[in-house]
């Protein structure tokens, strides 16, 4: 029993390892081996065209220089002294890195702006909704009391008819304190 108990345990962790052992050697294998690639590539593409650079995704073409350059992914934009912003080109020839980067953010803040207005208008609707929803119950409480109250208005009829038959009924509430 306990030997199968430790059978089963080792099998998971084989399950387990294995899949593990394959992504790390596929991470290990894709940081040490792409960007020696990649800026071979784009070293090769030099004093070609902007299209034959930009066909490969980690290259960044110079349109002063003519030079295709590894982009460099350790800074988020290039350094002025490798290429200008507005002389740089990546991902598309007639787009410049400057009007890409304008472009971007100016698409990013409207969707933040339109995501905010949708979120205060969902507020404001749901505001909205629960004040009719309010509404809606004072009405059904107002109709309610209006039905008790007729109730109670029935009963005390009622109840004051058994009272006249049965000669209970008295005109004045002070009656029985008189001496007869």
């Amino acid at each position: 029993m306990m030997g199968e108990m430790k059978l089963r345990t080792l099998r998971l962790h084989d399950c387990c390892s294995a899949p593990l052992l394959l992504v790390v050697t596929f991470f290990f294998l894709l940081t040490t081996t792409v960007p020696r690639t990649s800026a071979a590539l784009c070293a090769e593409n030099s004093n070609t065209t902007c299209k034959e650079c930009l066909k490969n995704v980690s290259c960044l073409w110079c349109r002063t220089t003519k030079k295709c350059l590894d982009y460099p992914v350790r800074t988020v934009l290039p350094p002025h002294s490798l290429c200008p912003l507005a002389e740089a080109r990546w991902g598309l020839c007639w787009v410049n890195f400057q009007a890409l980067i304008i472009t971007m953010a100016v698409i990013g803040g409207v969707i933040i702006i339109a995501i905010f207005i949708c979120c205060f208008c969902c507020c404001k609707c749901k505001n909205i909704g629960s004040k009719r929803t309010e509404t809606k119950m004072e009405m059904q409480e107002e109709m309610r009391k209006a039905r008790q109250m007729e109730r109670k208005a029935e009963m005390k009829e009622r109840h004051d008819e058994i009272r006249k038959k049965y000669g209970l009924a008295k005109e004045n509430p002070y009656s029985k304190f008189e001496n007869n």
